[in-house]
This record gives structure tokens, C-alpha cells and sequence, in this order.
């Protein structure tokens, strides 16, 4: 049995993770080459952002922080939009030459030429057990999730505040998903029972009705008798969010990748421009393993990506199938590395790194920082094309 945790854009490391890559939004919006580092704590009614930036963009950072804010839904007394104090650390730099670089023009010389500038380990999963090739609990925690929040903008349970925590166990048989062992909702209200809200009884009937009914009706596990329903196991959560308990920018690795089902960076990935290597890569390593499970030449497929500075290639590409590959794992990654641009600027230009946040309506990396950066099948993002998989499958014939 294995349980996997999401929590939903109001739970404060969200908030954090969702205030920082506006702000990356935002600089890219205006300036694509610009170099940004943004981070977010926040606690009680105080916000702290944290950036270092090189740029010709103007960025009001505590007007970014309140928008955020009041689209998330804290509009009540203890934490609010408008009244919380907003405390920023910024740090301006003088912008380097070598940074204004279109990848988009560059030639394959060009782009061997440009090192990664930092140092960095990362890792991309796929498995067959979702349509997403995302493992099943935290893929059902991230449904769950998003239908917290839905059902609270669609008024259809208008006493929830935003923040709300899900957990789904997935009891598993022969390595594949067999039951739905345990499914975990904390969700908060806007008022005590005393005074209007739900109590423990309505809010329980109310989140297996409107939530978990919903959410299941279209997956092939479904619960049944034996699986434990727990919301709010320990009483009622009164307005919830930053009063209650602080949020911090990067604090959510494994919900952002997949839910410790398999290995993830210990970076962040929210509040970075495009040249950060530890969230690119990321996203590339995710790209490799989800074609080759894609390819049908493994069942389940770990890529770990080795940087160092200097280098504009991965020191070292490894591939772990766990024993359901088609073929043996190095071969799969001599693939790979025949294949797929895992190289610095490679990567910024297959995916245009650069010029989302000015295509996609309302900005593109706040969108990743809730609900996971990977395993989305809600934005089109092109680290999830399974368009190299016929090329990696007819190689292996």
C-alpha cells in the first residue's frame, strides 16, 4: 500500500510556490531574457518575497503577492488580500552579455557551446498505471485536490476557505494498482457549526458526495467497503491558510512531482527562470522516461539527469525500469541520449521556455505551481508529447 498527499492553491507553501512563479511570469512577460529567483514565506498576516533578478522589466512585486492572493480566495478577516503586510528583499544585478541568447536562433554548435550554471541531479517518472502516466495516489490526491477548490469557486459548497490537504492509499497487487486502500480530506471553513457552518457529520456527507463521488466516477479503481474515508479526522478546521499555519516556497517537492512514488530533486522548481537547470531538467528528465513507458518499453521508467558547471551536457544519464523494461536499461538510455536534447539551452528551446508566460493567458509558470508540475493533462505542456515514442520503439525493433 502506498499513499501519496496533494494539497489545494491555498494551502500557504502553494501560496508561496504561486507568488513566485507569477512573479517569473511576469519578468518573462516583458523581458524573456530575464534572470530571476523569487522566493515567498508567509505566516500570520506578513508575506516576505525574497528575489534576485537581472532585467529590463519593471515588477511590482507586492501588487503580484495581493493579486495572487485575492485570485486564491483570502478575502476574509484573518488573512487578507488587501490588509497583510507585504515585506520584500530584493536584489538588483547588472545583467551579463552572455544572457542575451535566443535559443531559438542558435545553431547545434551554438547550443553545445552554452554550459549549465549550476550544479544539479534531477529525475523523471512515468509509469502505465494512469492515462497520465502518473502513479495512481497522487494522481487521484491532485483530482481530489482540484475538486476541493472547484466546488468552493462553483459555490456548490461556499462554506470551504481555500485551503484544503488530500491523501489517497493505493493498495497494489503483482505492482499494479488493485484498491483504494484509505482517502484522507482536510478542509477548512469560513465559520464554526455554532455559527452557521457545517459540523463534522455534513461536512463528511458533503466531501464523499460533492468531492470523492465525482472524482471516482470515471477511474477503474473505485472505494468500497473497506476503504476508509477520513475527513478531518482531527475536528473541524476553522479558516485554515496562513493564521493557522506558515507556507514557504519549495517546501512541496514531492506533490509538485509524484508524490514519493519515485525519487525527486531536493530543489525547488517554483521561482526560477528558465536557466536553472535544477527545474529544466526536471521537466526533460520527465519527457525521456514518459516516451519510453509510452514506447511500451517499460511498464514503469526513472531518467536521472547528472549536471555540472560548465558542462553542457549531463555527466551522467541513468535509466531504472525496475525490472519491467523490454529491453535492458542501458540500452534505454543510450536511446535516450541518441534522442532527446537533455543540454541547457536544448531544453529552453524544444520547450520555449522563454515565451510561454507570454502565449499562455494568464501567465504559464503560476499554473505549474499547484497540482504539479508534471503529469498535467489540463495546460498541453510539451514535456508531456509522447511524440518521440514511435522513433524510440521502431529503434528497438
Amino acid at each position: 500500500m502506498f499513499t501519496s498527499e496533494s494539497v489545494t492553491e491555498g494551502h500557504p507553501d502553494k501560496l508561496c510556490d504561486q507568488i513566485s512563479d507569477a512573479i517569473v511570469d511576469h519578468f518573462l512577460q516583458q523581458d524573456p531574457y530575464s534572470r530571476i529567483r523569487a522566493e515567498c514565506a508567509v505566516f500570520t498576516n506578513i508575506v516576505f518575497i525574497a528575489a534576485r533578478f537581472e532585467s529590463g522589466a519593471a515588477v511590482d512585486f507586492p501588487n503580484i503577492a495581493r493579486q495572487v492572493i485575492s485570485q486564491i480566495g483570502y478575502t476574509g478577516n484573518t488573512f487578507n488580500a488587501k490588509t497583510c503586510s507585504i515585506l520584500t528583499g530584493l536584489k538588483e544585478s547588472r545583467r551579463e552579455r552572455e544572457y542575451f541568447i535566443d535559443e531559438r536562433t542558435l545553431s547545434e554548435e551554438e547550443i553545445d557551446r552554452i554550459p549549465a550554471y549550476d550544479q544539479a541531479t534531477v529525475f523523471g517518472f512515468a509509469c502505465n498505471q494512469t492515462a497520465s502516466y502518473m502513479p495512481m495516489p497522487v494522481w487521484l490526491a491532485h483530482k481530489l485536490a482540484r475538486r476541493l477548490t472547484s466546488v468552493r469557486f462553483q459555490h456548490v459548497l461556499p462554506y470551504l476557505e481555500p485551503d484544503g490537504k488530500t491523501q489517497v492509499g493505493v493498495e497494489y497487487k503483482n505492482g499494479r494498482p488493485y484498491r483504494i486502500h484509505s482517502i484522507t480530506i482536510i478542509a477548512s471553513q469560513s465559520m464554526p457549526a455554532a455559527s452557521g457552518g457545517p459540523d463534522l457529520k455534513r461536512l463528511r456527507d458533503d466531501m464523499v458526495e460533492h468531492v470523492i463521488g465525482p472524482v471516482l466516477y470515471d477511474e477503474d479503481i473505485k472505494a468500497d467497503n473497506r476503504t476508509g474515508i477520513f475527513i478531518n479526522p482531527e475536528g473541524l478546521v476553522i479558516t485554515g491558510g496562513p493564521s493557522v499555519h506558515s507556507g514557504l516556497t519549495g517546501r512541496k517537492n514531492a506533490v509538485d512531482t509524484y508524490g514519493e512514488y519515485s525519487r525527486h530533486s531536493g530543489s525547488a522548481l517554483s521561482g526560477k527562470d528558465p536557466l536553472r537547470i535544477d527545474r529544466i531538467g526536471a521537466y526533460a528528465a520527465r519527457y525521456a522516461a514518459k516516451n519510453v513507458v509510452a514506447a511500451g518499453l517499460a511498464d514503469e521508467c526513472e531518467v536521472q539527469l547528472s549536471y555540472s558547471i560548465g558542462l553542457s551536457m549531463p555527466v551522467s544519464i541513468q535509466v531504472e525500469t525496475f525490472g519491467t523494461g523490454r529491453i535492458p536499461d542501458e540500452e534505454i538510455a543510450a536511446r535516450l541520449e541518441k534522442y532527446f536534447d537533455f543540454r541547457l539551452a536544448g531544453i529552453i528551446k524544444q520547450f520555449n521556455l522563454r515565451y510561454l508566460p507570454s502565449i499562455i493567458k494568464g501567465g504559464f509558470y503560476r499554473k505549474l505551481a499547484v497540482y504539479g508540475h508534471v503529469g498535467r493533462m489540463d495546460i498541453g505542456l510539451p514535456w508531456e508529447l509522447t511524440d518521440k515514442a514511435e522513433i524510440l520503439r521502431q529503434e528497438a525493433m
